[in-house]
C-alpha cells in the first residue's frame, strides 16, 4: 500500500470515527421533554457556535435513519428541526407509490421558530413512524399542503410552500416542537410493529389499507 493510500485510509477512518462520535442519542417516548412546547431561539442564539455545532450533529444523527429530526428528540427543548429526504431512501419504494404519496427528494435544510399554516381543504392518510417511538408505525391523516414561515441556520427568514410527503414531514417535525407525537393523530387500528409494516403494509395502496383496518 502506498503512503498516499495509507494517508487516505487514515483520513477516512478519522472521518467515520467523527461521525460515530457525533451521533446524538435520540430521546424516546415517555421522556417529558417530548411533551413540552419548545422555546424559540433568538438570532444571536441561532448564529452562536453552539447552535451551529448542534445543527451539524443533528445532520449526522439523521443521516441513514430518517427524514426529519426535531431538537426535542435529542434532548434540547428549542424550536429547531432538520429535514432531508434523499433519493436513496426512495429507491425501494415502487414508482407508482412515490407518485401517489407525492414524494420527491428534499435537500438538507434547517427550520427554526416555524409558524405553520395548514390548508384544511384536503387531508391524506399514509403510514408514519418516528425515531422517538421505536418499532411502531401507523396511518396518520395529514393536510396535503402547508405553508411554513421560519428562519434558516443563518437566521434568515424563509417561506416554505409544501405539498405531499414534504408537507407531511414538516407537520410531523413541527408537531414535535409543540409537544405532540404522531401517536396523538394516528388511526389506532392501523398501529403495527415496524417488522409487520415491512411484511404486510409497506407497498399496499392506502385505499386497501383503509378497507382492511375498518373491518
Amino acid at each position: 500500500m502506498s503512503l498516499l493510500n495509507t494517508s487516505l485510509h487514515a483520513q477516512e477512518k478519522q472521518t467515520m470515527d467523527w461521525f460515530e462520535e457525533t451521533r446524538l442519542a435520540i430521546v424516546q417516548m415517555g421522556n417529558p421533554i417530548l411533551r413540552q412546547c419548545a422555546r424559540e431561539l433568538s438570532k444571536e442564539e441561532i448564529l452562536s457556535p453552539q447552535t451551529q455545532q448542534l445543527i451539524e450533529q443533528m445532520k449526522v444523527t439523521l443521516r441513514g435513519v430518517g427524514v426529519g429530526l426535531a431538537a426535542p428528540q435529542i434532548g434540547c427543548s428549542i424550536q429547531m428541526a432538520v429535514i432531508e429526504d434523499t433519493e436513496e431512501y426512495q429507491k425501494t419504494i415502487p414508482a407508482e407509490l412515490l407518485k401517489l404519496r407525492e414524494r420527491e427528494p428534499v435537500p438538507f435544510h434547517v427550520i427554526i421558530n416555524p409558524k405553520i399554516t395548514i390548508d384544511e381543504s384536503e387531508y391524506v392518510e399514509f403510514f408514519e413512524g418516528c425515531l422517538s417511538v421505536t418499532n411502531c408505525m401507523g396511518v396518520v391523516p395529514r393536510a396535503r399542503s402547508v405553508r411554513v414561515e421560519c428562519l434558516n441556520e443563518k437566521a434568515e427568514p424563509v417561506v416554505i410552500e409544501a405539498k405531499g410527503w414534504y408537507a407531511r414531514i414538516l407537520q410531523h417535525e413541527i408537531d414535535h416542537l409543540l409537544g405532540n407525537l404522531f401517536l396523538d393523530r394516528v388511526l389506532t387500528k392501523s398501529l403495527c410493529t415496524t417488522e409487520n409494516y415491512e411484511k404486510y403494509w409497506r407497498n399496499q395502496p392506502i385505499e386497501e389499507i383503509r378497507q382492511l383496518i375498518k373491518k
